[in-house]
């Protein structure tokens, strides 16, 4: 058994994947549309969501997790929960928390801790909180 992470982006998914891809190196490895699904008349989209993220797959480092525009309500809300990102370096770990700030806001500075040569905690600018980690030696 395993868990995955499933992220609604609420109308954003393309340009969450598209910032994680350029700044994570996050690939996406399956993306499906609203206009890709077969027609069901008991749930068809809202008009407008079509061209919009119905369902993808996107592979960090080792992780597959999943994304979604969902219905595209006014604005993402993501709470009591975070993200946790494990880099392979202290100089990896802190070019990956400088990115997910860009635009976000620092929750926690990336810094020494007693139990890691480097942590940090990030929203970044879609509203998803990170925790940015160096692994243990």
């Amino acid at each position: 058994m395993y868990v995955q992470p499933y992220v609604f982006f609420n109308g954003r998914c393309e340009e969450a994947l598209k910032y994680y891809g350029e700044k994570l190196g996050a690939e996406v490895l399956l993306m499906m549309r609203y206009k890709d699904a077969p027609p069901d008349p008991q749930n068809s989209p809202r008009p407008g969501l079509e061209e919009k993220i119905m369902h993808a797959t996107v592979k960090l480092g080792s992780t597959n997790w999943m994304a979604s525009d969902g219905h595209c309500d006014p604005q993402a809300t993501f709470s009591g929960f975070s993200l946790s990102l494990t880099a392979d370096d202290a100089a990896s770990a802190e070019k990956y928390f400088n990115a997910l700030a860009d635009g976000g806001q620092v929750m926690m500075p990336f810094q020494a801790t007693f139990w890691s040569k480097g942590f940090g905690m990030v929203t970044d600018r879609f509203g998803l909180a990170w925790m940015v980690t160096v692994p243990e030696e």
